[in-house]
């Protein structure tokens, strides 16, 4: 079933023109973005059953395009294709905020941003966001997989990465997929062997910033760095 199908005071295209897309439920909103339902399911259940899948709106813009053919109803690539669209448009627009203002005038905008990339990942990710001398976002890299510890981050490359992007400053990031966003006794010492290598290029460690599904943590306002 699609929008013309449904009753007029049902239909999201309708009512956002009307009130705006804030008037909208994040199905509402979806169900612009598929269009068009199932046989014997309409767009609305649909965008449903795809919120329940992804565990929400937060899950859907961290799925993949694996995940989302899983979806009865996204089998076909042009959703898929939209969908993923979207979610990186929103990811560049958080990047591009960054990179047109200092980082740490925007503390929401960080968190934002690596919640975006970060929070709904199976497995550990740790990253690292690479600031020039006015604190505007260079460049993010996913540079290390999997539990995190001194010998599975390397110094090193972290060092030759800031190198390379002619940092002056970095924002260290690693998500929690458990959710608890609580630094480990790991994480804090990670954090000072990282800003000990950093430092001797002169290159200042602002934060580490963990993320969880809807959560987050800063070292630095929680006085760990």
């Amino acid at each position: 079933m699609a929008f013309h199908d449904l009753p007029a005071d049902a239909r999201p295209r309708e009512k956002l023109l009307a009130r705006g897309p804030a008037a909208l439920s994040d199905t509402e909103l979806l169900a612009l973005l598929l269009r068009t339902g199932l046989a014997g399911r309409h767009v609305l259940q649909l965008a449903q059953d795809v919120l329940d899948a992804c565990g929400g709106i937060a899950g859907l813009l961290h799925a993949d395009g694996e995940a989302l053919r899983r979806i009865r109803g996204l089998g076909g690539t042009a959703k898929r294709a939209e969908l993923l669209a979207v979610m990186e448009l929103a990811r560049r627009a958080m990047a591009q905020r960054l990179a047109e203002r200092p980082a740490f005038e925007t503390p929401d905008a960080v968190a934002q941003y690596l919640q975006l990339h970060l929070a709904h990942k199976p497995h550990e990710v740790f990253a690292v966001l690479f600031l020039d001398t006015r604190h505007h976002l260079l460049a993010m890299e996913e540079l290390f997989r999997g539990t995190l510890s001194q010998t599975s981050v390397y110094p090193r490359e972290v060092v030759q990465r800031a190198l390379h992007h002619g940092a002056a400053a970095v924002v260290l990031a690693h998500n929690h997929p458990s959710g608890d966003v609580q630094p480990s006794r790991a994480d804090l010492a990670l954090t000072e062997s990282l800003r000990a290598a950093l430092a001797l290029l002169d290159v200042r460690v602002l934060d580490h910033v963990i993320v969880g599904p809807g959560r987050f943590l800063s070292m630095a306002q929680q006085g760990l760095l």
